[in-house]
């Protein structure tokens, strides 16, 4: 039988963060919800601090470095501001993503391929801190390579546009994206480049995109908290966690 490795749940608390911006004070809370999000199965926390703080603050950043055991997977832009704040917070992880002040919500992947001179110092440094670092990339293999020749150790994967395709009814075309996530997998493993995936996945997604055996990390956000609106957050997170599992056993039927 192949080995297939197990896959984790990373939950991302912006969102949570989003809700109590809304209104000022201290509720509810991201670290909270972090470590409530632990405590029903998920493997890693991930938070995004954007240049504007709409939603996690640096406080919420400094909390979470203190007050969760499990790893911390920060998302950042490639700025000296973000680099500083990493470095100073030192999470188990670093993900460069794009960032732009008008998008609602991260649009698309980062183009590694055409800004491999400036990531490649901003890789180094954080590498140098002892940070995992990722590149949140499109599923395409321009931006895979450059991903491993600016020798980040992880790439995931944008997984919007089939999630997008999808909800559309267009099965075509998602059948068409899952096939480009599926061949972004294996060339990234085939470069020993970590895969990990995520955006706008809810529970049928994640449990498909859990078959590619190549992807050992989802991380979610957005469709959790706002599951738990009507079902409770530890109990989204459970089965959130099922689907991804039963994914991950049917990617070991296949496998043997």
């Amino acid at each position: 039988m192949a080995d297939v490795r197990p896959i984790r749940l990373g939950v991302n608390v912006d969102h949570v963060a989003t809700v109590r911006n809304a209104r000022g004070g201290r509720h509810p809370d991201p670290v909270r919800a972090a470590k409530a999000a632990l405590a029903a199965g998920a493997d890693g926390i991930t938070a995004h601090l954007r240049e504007d703080r709409r939603h996690i603050t640096d406080d919420d950043v400094r909390r979470l470095k203190a007050e969760i055991s499990a790893p911390l997977n920060l998302e950042m832009a490639a700025t000296e501001e973000m680099l500083a704040i990493t470095l100073k917070t030192r999470p188990h992880a670093s993900c460069i993503v794009p960032e732009k002040r008008s998008e609602r919500t991260t649009e698309g992947g980062l183009d590694a391929a055409g800004a491999r001179a400036a990531l490649a110092p901003v890789v180094a440094k954080l590498r140098a801190a002892g940070i995992r670092v990722s590149l949140f990339v499109e599923p395409d293999s321009r931006q895979i390579e450059a991903a491993a020749a600016v020798k980040a150790s992880i790439v995931e994967l944008h997984t919007g546009a089939w999630c997008e395709a999808l909800s559309s009814g267009d099965a075509k075309a998602a059948e068409a994206e899952f096939e480009r996530l599926g061949m972004a997998a294996r060339k990234a493993a085939s470069l020993d480049l970590e895969v990990h995936a995520g955006h706008g996945l809810d529970f049928a997604t994640a449990e498909r995109i859990a078959m590619l055996p190549e992807i050992v990390e989802l991380n979610i956000g957005h469709f959790l908290v706002g599951e738990a609106l009507f079902a409770g957050f530890e109990t989204v997170i459970r089965l959130m966690r099922a689907a991804m599992d039963r994914g991950r056993a049917r990617a070991r039927g296949r496998a043997a």
